[in-house]
């Protein structure tokens, strides 16, 4: 065939030459086609799409409207490169007015981004040369992992124990680890298990990082999204943090703007201007139409706090639901994801080995789709951004959970 030297070129990274010739179906594929088959097998049921991480409501109309306006001026049209200053501005007060956190230069502290995933990827790209090591929590979001691993870095697992609040043990980590470690990866309110950090988590990770010359990478993607009495805590809000490292802002849950890619990194400056650099040479910025509806959305920290107390609400009702039934599901204090320890198995019926064994079960014999974690334990992640417009509609969606799972006996 004419092509097949392209198998030959492609890099070693991404597979060389067994790129796209492996069988292993990754956990996102298959629930994909588990979906897909019960659907068919069920014509007559209505999938409850439980594993969608992004927010099921559209932005708020006055950031679309900024968006309409905007993006109609003739000013707007060209590149953004590293950023408008009045959305480094905007982030700034945001940040202050938001989670107290004070005296961040918006010109040298703060950098704008198309989205969180890129940046994660560009922090790596910033700082890892081979043999280097990211220290990254798992279960968790891999990017900056994968990253690292393409740079010829090393990515340090650093596991997520119940029993521990969802907080890493850093104690635990050899020295020769610590010695070639770089990055810190941090996520909280975290993705998947919904914990949340504390001051005194994040005064030993400044205490950590010190120590050790490393940099920390928080994901704050859900950093607003804290409920029952629990205030919105930015890693930045500490003392030393900005000499350790960055902070990343996602427009994307917080304003439910997934599809608008505007995020926002802040904090040390050297970090900052670090990712800037890669970043300009990664892309040409964020058209400046989002930027300036993302202006808005940061104006209006009060759209967040609506969105928060509807996952509230929903948390509510799941964990309700899922206790009714047998589950020992904890409503978490932050985030839309509730974190759950699967059942062993079914009396009288099939038993659950793993995570994944039971999620495709809920998904194939009662069309409930989770995303399951085997990765520390065997928990299975239930998302309350599934669509529902109105509150009896929420209340029709937890009836049928409970409904289509109440014909069985979980064995714990």
């Amino acid at each position: 065939m004419a092509e097949s030297y392209i198998q030959q070129l492609i890099a070693n990274r991404i597979g060389g030459n067994k790129f796209g010739k492996n069988t292993v179906l990754y956990k996102f594929e298959k629930i994909k086609r588990a979906k897909a088959a019960a659907v068919e097998a069920h014509p007559d049921m209505n999938i409850i799409d439980m594993g969608v991480g992004e927010p099921d409501a559209m932005a708020d109309s006055g950031i679309v409207d900024t968006l309409s306006m905007e993006a109609a001026k003739w000013e707007n049209r060209n590149y953004a490169d590293n950023g408008i200053t009045e959305f480094k501005e905007s982030a700034a007060v945001y940040l202050e007015k938001v989670y107290g956190v004070k005296g961040i230069d918006p010109l040298k502290e703060v950098n704008h981004a198309i989205g969180s995933k890129p940046a994660l990827a560009m922090m790596a790209q910033a700082f890892i040369n081979p043999g280097d090591v990211t220290l990254l929590t798992v279960p968790g979001y891999p990017i900056i992992g994968t990253m690292t691993k393409w740079l010829g870095g090393e990515a340090y697992n650093l596991p997520l124990k119940e029993e521990n609040k969802f907080l890493p043990d850093f104690d635990q980590i050899p020295q020769d680890i610590l010695d070639r470690a770089k990055l810190l990866y941090l996520n909280y309110p975290n993705n998947p298990t919904g914990a949340i950090a504390t001051k005194t988590f994040f005064k030993q990770v400044i205490k950590f990082a010190k120590k050790n010359n490393i940099v920390v990478i928080h994901d704050a993607a859900y950093a607003a999204l804290t409920f029952d009495g629990v205030k919105p805590l930015s890693f930045l809000s500490l003392p030393g943090a900005k000499q350790v490292g960055v902070e990343i802002h996602s427009l994307s849950k917080a304003y439910n703007m997934t599809g608008w890619r505007l995020a926002f990194v802040a904090g040390n400056r050297k970090v900052v201007s670090a990712f800037a650099a890669v970043k300009d040479n990664n892309d040409s910025g964020q058209f400046k139409a989002i930027q300036k509806a993302g202006i808005y959305a940061l104006e209006h920290p009060e759209i967040t706090e609506v969105t928060a107390q509807k996952y509230s609400r929903r948390h509510d009702r799941l964990v309700e639901v899922l206790n009714r039934l047998g589950f020992k599901a904890k409503k978490p204090k932050g985030s839309f994801y509730l974190y759950v320890s699967i059942p062993k198995g079914i009396k009288n019926g099939p038993k659950f080995k793993t995570a994944e064994d039971f999620s495709q079960y809920l998904i194939r014999e009662k069309l409930i789709s989770t995303v399951p974690w085997d990765d520390v334990g065997a928990f299975v992640r239930f998302s309350v951004t599934f669509l529902a417009y109105e509150q009896y509609e929420e209340s029709q969606v937890f009836e049928e959970i409970y409904n289509r799972l109440s014909d069985v006996e979980f064995i714990f």
